[in-house]
């Protein structure tokens, strides 16, 4: 298969993608969109809609059935193991389930993806104290995660996603279980981030806050776009 060469300004380029899981059941249907470098980006639908399996075709979770997805260059449909991995240390991704490692501290998670690419002992527990106080959490950075509660385990997801100041980001519900301060909190940190040059996707029902942020949105039913929106708000 060739691979689609992105012209520089564009992070993400979907060509045709559908995702079907066994036996038939269809989650994505001719998904056909571009996103640029630094562009914030919100993918709405309801419960099912397939915004959670296009999340996880961007980071390569799982591989489209049909079409090609090329991600800062990478065609995921034919990438392998090592450039996977590779990948995935330029991206933050925030989980609905968390995924936190279980015996590791507050402090010892969010420092763990520095310390994947390499950053020093010291200077990755600075940076992770410093995201952690960002999201409200300086107190609780020796708790393990699972004396934690829904929405502390959220925050420290989105610092451990943020902390090595990835090129893309990729939030699955991300204030799902956060008040409404933290959640304006969270925002201000993923619209810092893309001031600085991040690409952020955030997949979301939250109707109100989508049309507040008033950013580019896409909104699937049923595994397909129905609507690409620059301004929701006209």
């Amino acid at each position: 298969m060739v691979q689609a060469e992105p012209r520089s300004h564009e992070m993400i380029n979907l060509y045709h993608v559908d995702k079907v899981y066994p036996p038939n059941q269809t989650a994505l249907r001719d998904i056909d969109v571009r996103i640029n470098r630094g562009e914030f980006v919100f993918i709405a639908g309801a419960s099912g809609a397939g915004k959670s399996t296009l999340l996880k075709l961007l980071f390569a979770e799982e591989r489209a059935t049909r079409g090609q997805v090329v991600v800062g260059g990478r065609n995921l449909v034919s990438i392998s193991r090592p450039q996977i991995a590779e990948l995935r240390r330029s991206v933050g991704v925030i989980f609905q389930d968390y995924k936190l490692l279980e015996t590791r501290t507050v402090l010892e998670n969010v420092a763990f993806a520095l310390e994947v690419i390499g950053v020093r002992k010291r200077e990755r527990f600075q940076l992770a104290f410093k995201m952690l106080s960002a999201v409200g959490l300086k107190e609780r950075i020796h708790a393990l995660p699972p004396t934690l509660s829904g929405g502390e385990q959220q925050r420290v997801s989105i610092a451990r996603a943020l902390v090595n100041r990835p090129q893309l980001i990729l939030a699955d519900e991300p204030t799902g279980n956060l008040d409404p301060d933290m959640t304006i909190a969270v925002f201000n940190l993923l619209l810092e981030a893309c001031r600085c040059g991040a690409t952020v996707i955030v997949a979301s029902h939250n109707l109100s806050l989508i049309e507040e942020l008033n950013k580019r949105t896409l909104v699937l039913d049923r595994g397909r776009i129905i609507g690409d929106f620059e301004h929701p708000n006209g």
